[in-house]
Formats: C-alpha cells, sequence, structure tokens
C-alpha cells in the first residue's frame, strides 16, 4: 500500500474517509495513530490506533518548538512507523491535531502519511466500534531526515517582512486584532499578514471534514491569500499553523512553511513588530 493507492472516494490523496479506514485497518504496513488529547484516547479509540503522549509534539527540553530529531525518531518508533509504513492519523479535533502529527512527519522525511477527513466524529457518528484496549505493535525502525525547508524560524518571517512574501495568520479574530493576548506580552498580528482563521475551512459540526477545495480556495482568495504562492503559516504555538500548511498542500501548494515559535515566539520579543491594523 502507498500513497499512490488513493481512497478514490476522498477529496486528496492526502486525505481518507472513515470507510476507507474500516476497509483497510488490518492491512499489515498500516499504522494508526490517533492524535486527540491522552484522556480521550484512554477512554476510546479506534481499534490498532496508537497514540502520541500529548498531540502539540512539543521538545521536552524546549517546549516552544516541535521535537527535535532524535526524540521524534524516538516517538514514531513507539508507535510502530518504520520508512516503509502507511500511516493514517485522525483527531476528535477538526484534523487540527492530526495535522500537526503530518506535518512533523513529513518535516522528518515521511511522505507516506495521509488525515481520516472527518476524523473520530463522524466515526462515532456513523456507529463504527471502538475500543479502550492499547494496541500490540512492533517497534518501528523510523529515521528521521528533516526537511529545513518545511519550517520558518524567526528569522525567516523577519526577513519575509522585506521581501513582501505571503503570510497566513490562522489564528482567532480576537488573537489577530490584538483583544486576545493569549498570555503573550504583546498582541496583534505580523505587518503584511492575512487572516482566515483555520476553522473556516471545515464543514460541521458534528462531522468536522474539510469544504470542498474548490470553496476552501475561494475562502483563501477572497481574504487575499494566494492558494499556491509560496507561504508561511503561523498561530500561537504552531499547531493552527501546521494545519494552514496541510490546507495549502490540500490545494497543490508545496510551497508553504509553517512557523512553529508562531506568536509563543515572536510576540514575547521587542524587537518583532506587530501591528492591530489591517492591510
Amino acid at each position: 500500500m502507498s500513497l499512490q493507492s488513493a481512497d478514490p472516494t476522498a477529496q486528496h490523496p492526502l486525505l481518507v474517509t472513515t470507510q476507507w479506514l474500516a476497509d483497510h485497518l488490518d492491512d499489515p504496513d498500516l499504522v494508526l495513530v490517533d492524535a486527540g488529547e491522552a484522556v480521550a484516547y484512554r477512554r476510546a479509540h479506534i481499534r490498532g490506533a496508537a497514540a502520541p503522549s500529548h498531540p502539540y509534539l512539543k521538545g521536552q527540553a524546549d517546549d516552544l518548538f516541535v521535537m527535535p530529531p532524535d526524540e521524534f525518531a524516538a516517538l514514531a518508533r513507539r508507535l510502530g512507523i518504520s520508512a516503509d509504513s502507511e500511516v493514517i492519523v485522525y483527531d476528535d479535533n477538526a484534523s487540527l491535531h492530526a495535522a500537526r502529527v503530518w506535518w512533523a512527519l513529513h518535516l522528518y522525511g515521511h511522505d507516506h502519511v495521509r488525515v481520516v477527513d472527518g476524523g473520530f466524529n463522524t466515526w462515532l457518528e456513523e456507529g463504527r466500534p471502538l475500543t479502550s484496549a492499547p494496541p500490540r505493535r512492533h517497534e518501528g525502525t523510523f529515521e528521521p531526515r528533516e526537511r529545513a525547508h518545511e519550517r520558518c524560524s524567526l528569522d525567516d518571517l523577519q526577513a519575509a517582512l522585506h521581501s513582501g512574501a505571503q503570510i497566513w495568520d490562522a489564528r482567532s479574530s480576537g488573537e489577530w486584532n490584538g483583544t486576545e493576548l493569549r498570555e503573550n506580552r504583546r498582541g496583534g498580528h505580523v505587518p503584511g499578514a492575512r487572516h482566515v482563521e483555520w476553522i473556516r475551512v471545515m464543514e460541521g459540526p458534528p462531522y468536522r471534514r474539510f469544504r470542498p477545495l474548490t470553496e476552501v480556495r475561494s475562502i483563501l482568495s477572497e481574504a487575499g491569500i494566494d492558494p499556491v504562492a509560496a507561504t508561511i503559516t503561523y498561530c500561537q504555538s504552531g499547531i493552527r499553523a501546521s494545519f494552514a500548511a496541510l490546507v495549502l498542500r490540500l490545494l497543490g501548494n508545496d510551497a508553504a512553511r509553517a512557523y512553529d515559535g508562531s506568536m509563543a515566539e515572536w510576540a514575547n520579543r521587542d524587537d518583532t513588530p506587530l501591528t492591530t491594523q489591517n492591510g
């Protein structure tokens, strides 16, 4: 099984439906990852799913950023992931956390990873079976191959301000206009950024599937975001930025970089500009 054997009923090769997942749960190369919160996973999950301790995948020594390569590799192996694994990720939060796992795996060189469109909520609404039993899986042999160009650093974003690069702020309106600080020292958004809150591209509730991609493309375009242009995405802590990077990939954009430090880094410095003005 590979990405070429895509779900014919899904909108995009990076997405699968719950029916496809039900039909392929016993495929030998499939590794199913539950990217929901740990307490929810312990209560109920899809048979065979393994779970990271936390879906944000932050480093132990520095929780501002994604796990470093060795730490992430150890996690991926515990989940049962090897080079030839077909990783399928789902969550119960409109694919937000699943997108974070997708992005981290892609950052560290694993191409065979897809997201369940509709996730756990759709599986549950359809009355499909659940379990609380942990999976029995052999440890994987994952080896990280970091793609540094998939991640935006603070220096990269500072340089982008002078080059006119496209920037997508995926946060809420309150965060965008500075009325919601999220424990940051300063509020507002990066000058020149465009704003589309991440949840706007999702249908529901209850299903929380991706809107038709033609509609997603229109939502971004109407906000001044060219869906296929090189783009830096950011949010508060890199999670919604990862989701936005996945959305752009679904639209055929291979030139999106998630700013992993996001506002948790940018808004707590004195040398980084913020504004509350549109445009």
